[in-house]
């Protein structure tokens, strides 16, 4: 919603405002406000409003609850206007903040306690509004060339600096804190952003703008992503890179946009792909978003690639990020783990008249001039997940686009083995054949554990000698919440074996990574993990446990939906679950990429894995 500050101020006390606001965030975020929510509008916005009016900026344009290009986060309030020095547009980002008293978390002086939150420690308002600020400038392109257009301010209204001071330390550039004991000082710093005109033209300027990462965005992730040089294609790799180049290069020129679809397994190179056409792209200065439906696989991306540059995570999004995105407002949309698409992208809940009409995979072909989907197949493993090459070429043939495909299957298998992968799909009934037997070779190892705890023990001593090792297992056991004093519930009971499942949320506990991290963090040995946290992911050596979910009667694979603890899938129908729970095994057992061990809770099954693998010397 957007106004002048004058009329704001007017409307504050008219009970309509705050109903249109709660109207126009129901229409963008598909829920309805919290009480919460609509309290904060109450209280802060006259604040604000009055502000504004006694800094004599009544006509500078407030945009209520914006919302930033590419992501659900919204920004409290933008205020749009001209630079009184330079007449050039210049924006204001102010987070509200209801705060009476707050504190920094010891030793961590981004982070604060807040009394009115019940002490949970809350990111510092400084560091939030500055994150608003370069995230509003690296992907709105009218600002991406000027530096100083963007700033922010947290506005703790109802705080006193006592109530405050700690937070009050924090120095920074581009966002400053001020309080009610300080309110004389905000309305001097906003003359010195905002002049007195009409700011109109520059909020619809903002507002008007393309909404992809800006020029210096991508030069920053270039520089960071090809740090150290090339990533070396092969074959059908540098195929699959080309082609998108290709495509790129004649996209501003042809009346036909390209789709180009890369399948591959695991190993295949598909993510490497991916990486080098984000740092090529960004370089030759294209506009480049690498997406994925995978919190942990894009969470893992993020932290990667943002160790040393904070910018960076925001090129690696979600798939559902672009069910608003402007039509072909990216050069190029990479979308890694594609079989992971689901059918929509709008919330369920919400009225039928707010959802999208498009699918989700129309949504991704419309928002780049060249959409990039690699895919594997055999990996769709919950319940809602479409991702195919047919369901893409399908939504691509009715958009009129020319869909080029390129297989990395018949020739990769980067690390690991291209033998060991066509033994496990003959083991699952995912291609014809039935079971075979594991022929030993030189680059791969696989095993047969006679219990657990020996799978456990070969793990450990492989983790001792270099090698990355990590167990996984079916979701065959409940999946316990940390206890109060931070340890870890073992859930996964097999005879006297017990063992923790990985953390599910984002907070360390224990001494165990987050979730999102439990593949490639060191720590994340000897806590279980499940499809959600290994999918996308390769270790050295794999440790997989069947579950009885998947047990092995007379001649066949039976699924049996009553073992497994996955709400999702276990309500899927007989023939969907079997499919589910064959393709979560095989995305299990090829996580390995020197070996593997596996092992079977069922007797029956466990023997005729023995007749197929060599047992481990234990």
């Amino acid at each position: 919603m957007r106004m002048s500050a004058r009329a704001l101020f007017d409307q504050c006390g008219d009970r309509a405002l705050f109903e249109r606001l709660a109207e126009s965030y129901s229409s963008v975020l598909f829920q309805n406000p919290s009480p919460s929510e609509r309290g904060s509008w109450k209280n802060s916005l006259p604040a604000l409003a009055e502000v504004l009016c006694d800094a004599g900026l009544d006509d500078v344009e407030v945009l209520i609850e914006h919302r930033l290009p590419l992501t659900s986060l919204r920004a409290d309030v933008v205020l749009a206007g001209s630079h009184p020095a330079t007449g050039r547009p210049s924006y204001v980002i102010v987070e509200l903040k209801q705060w009476r008293e707050a504190r920094l978390v010891p030793d961590a002086d981004n982070l604060c306690l807040v009394a009115k939150m019940g002490n949970r420690p809350a990111l510092h308002p400084v560091v939030q509004v500055r994150r608003y600020c370069e995230y509003l400038h690296d992907f709105t392109n009218v600002l991406s060339d000027q530096e100083d257009s963007v700033v922010g301010v947290a506005y703790l209204h109802d705080a006193a600096d006592q109530g405050v001071s700690e937070l009050l330390r924090l120095p920074d550039a581009k966002a400053q804190l001020f309080t009610n004991t300080s309110r004389g000082e905000l309305i001097s710093y906003l003359q010195t952003r905002l002049s007195a005109l009409n700011g109109s033209p520059e909020a619809d300027h903002l507002l008007n703008s393309p909404q992809a990462p800006g020029r210096q965005l991508m030069r920053v992730a270039a520089a960071e992503i090809i740090d150290g040089g090339e990533f070396l294609l092969m074959d059908e790799q540098e195929v699959a890179a080309r082609l998108v180049k290709r495509a790129v290069d004649l996209s501003r020129q042809s009346d036909r946009k390209e789709v180009i679809v890369i399948s591959g397994g695991p190993g295949s190179g598909k993510s490497v792909i991916a990486l080098h056409l984000m740092g090529y792209l960004g370089r030759n200065g294209r506009s480049v978003v690498h997406a994925t439906g995978s919190k942990s696989f894009t969470t893992t991306l993020r932290y990667i690639v943002g160790i040393r540059n904070g910018r960076i995570p925001k090129l690696f999004r979600y798939f559902l990020d672009f069910a608003r995105a402007e039509r072909n407002g990216l050069d190029v949309l990479i979308c890694d783990e594609a079989h992971r698409i689901r059918e929509r992208s709008s919330n369920q809940v919400a009225g039928a008249g707010q959802r999208s009409a498009r699918s989700q995979v129309e949504e991704l072909i419309d928002a780049a001039r060249v959409p990039v989907f690699l895919i594997d197949e055999y990996q769709v493993v919950r319940p809602g997940e479409m991702g195919s090459v047919e369901t893409i070429d399908k939504a691509a043939n009715v958009r009129g686009c020319i869909v080029r495909h390129v297989d990395l299957n018949s020739q990769f298998r980067c690390g690991g083995s291209r033998a060991y992968e066509t033994w496990v799909l003959r083991l699952l009934g995912l291609v014809p054949g039935g079971p075979i037997q594991w022929q030993p070779e030189e680059n791969f190892e696989l095993l047969v554990a006679r219990s657990p705890q020996g799978m456990e023990d070969h793990l450990r001593d492989r983790q001792e000698f270099g090698h990355t090792s990590r167990m996984t297992a079916g979701f065959c056991w409940r999946w316990s919440d940390p206890r109060s004093d931070g340890s870890l519930v073992d859930d996964v009971v097999i005879g006297e074996w017990r063992r923790p499942w990985n953390l599910r949320g984002e907070h360390s506990v224990g001494g165990a990574p987050v979730s999102s991290l439990w593949a490639t963090d060191a720590s994340g040995f000897g806590q279980i993990g499940c499809i959600y946290t290994a999918q996308g992911f390769e270790y050295a050596w794999n440790g997989m446990i069947f579950g009885p979910d998947l047990v092995w009667r007379g001649n066949e694979w039976r699924a049996v939906s009553g073992e497994n603890k996955d709400s999702a899938v276990k309500k899927a129908d007989p023939e969907m679950f079997d499919r589910l729970i064959r393709n979560t095994y095989k995305v299990l057992l090829t996580r390995g990429m020197v070996g593997t061990v596996i092992h079977s809770t069922d007797p029956e099954t466990q023997a005729m894995l023995t007749s197929l693998v060599p047992p481990i010397d234990r």
